[in-house]
């Protein structure tokens, strides 16, 4: 195969992948709504709880609007790579998903290919709710909105090699809304999207030792520090870990010699 077959491939994913966002708008009002919500409603609500604090990488005393930005920022990337996930499971039951297996791409590049497409999509989503932000006065350094770029890359593949892994052990379109949520709100709720982990621990130690491990967390501490400019080299590592041991157990599942599509009478290549 040549480079050209490969580069018309991942641009064909990718082009579609953009084409059923552009068709789907209730997906991006959806996206941009569930955080929203939490932005506007739920800071409000929860101000007096956490008031103003110092917390890394701020330096300084903040809003908690300013601080669970960053974890609305990973709840866009996490839902968006479900939601990409779930259009695959849609795919295999459709029969789309064995058209493109069976080209003679590696399967490998096939995968990546839509985790690329997803991710392309979901940062879309996240600098719109930052411009919306933006207008309700929650700010980054101007130079934030660049140097986040690479932390939403990165957190977002993680995201989404986690989304896909599921979608490769499940078969029905059904049961994978239900693990979508069984997975969803523990990895939300249970990390520092919310709460700073000095607040957490306060409340329980094994909440906080649960949090520290949560993959969600790190993806939103990394978001969080290049929002502001600053690299968290610890997150970093930890998302980059996460996002490889996803990725390749998602592969395996989707191969039909060694992963769960065989015994479950998916496409073969």
């Amino acid at each position: 195969m040549r480079l050209l077959h490969y580069i018309r491939a991942l641009l064909g994913i990718i082009g579609r992948e953009l084409l059923r966002f552009v068709y789907q708008r209730e997906r991006f009002i959806s996206a941009l709504v569930r955080p929203l919500v939490w932005l506007f409603i739920f800071a409000a609500g929860f101000r007096s709880t956490l008031g103003v604090a110092i917390i890394p990488p701020y330096e300084t005393y903040i809003l908690y609007e300013v601080y669970i930005t960053p974890g609305l920022l990973g709840m866009i990337l996490l839902f968006n790579g479900m939601q990409s996930s779930l259009s695959m499971v849609y795919d295999r039951e459709m029969g789309s998903m064995k058209t493109l297996l069976v080209c003679p791409l590696p399967r490998w590049y096939l995968l990546v290919g839509k985790l690329l497409a997803g991710v392309l999509v979901a940062i879309l989503q996240a600098y719109a709710f930052l411009l919306i932000a933006w207008f309700y006065d929650v700010q980054a350094p101007p130079e934030g909105y660049l140097s986040v770029l690479p932390a939403l890359i990165l957190a977002g593949l993680m995201l989404g090699a986690l989304g896909l892994l599921l979608s490769s052990f499940i078969k029905q379109l059904e049961n994978f809304a239900g693990v979508m949520n069984f997975v969803i709100f523990p990895m939300f709720f249970l990390s520092t999207a919310l709460y700073p982990p000095w607040k957490i621990q306060e409340s329980s130690e094994l909440l906080h030792t649960l949090a520290s491990y949560n993959p969600f967390s790190q993806a939103v501490e990394l978001i969080r520090f290049a929002l502001y400019g600053q690299f968290n080299l610890y997150a970093c590592i930890y998302t980059s870990a996460a996002l490889i041991v996803f990725l390749i157990v998602a592969i395996i599942g989707y191969n039909p010699s060694r992963g769960m599509m065989q015994r479950k009478g998916g496409p073969t290549a």
